[in-house]
């Protein structure tokens, strides 16, 4: 099942403060991310798969 990054971290019950947190970036970096702005590096990726409980795979980064 595919879902973009925003919908798993709202499924987890995160603001994007806490995810941030949990991620090791700033809220705003990982709104970057969720607007398809700027896009993780492989190191924060995996952070996403830990904290959100998601496989890479299943996540969709937003085109610009």
């Amino acid at each position: 099942m595919q879902i973009t990054l925003k919908a798993a971290r709202v499924n987890k019950g995160l603001t994007q403060h806490e995810a941030g947190k949990a991620i090791g970036v700033t809220a705003d970096t990982l709104s970057n991310w969720e607007r398809g702005i700027s896009f993780p590096d492989a190191k924060k990726i995996k952070a996403i798969e830990e904290a959100y409980n998601v496989s890479y795979k299943d996540l969709i980064f937003l085109p610009r």
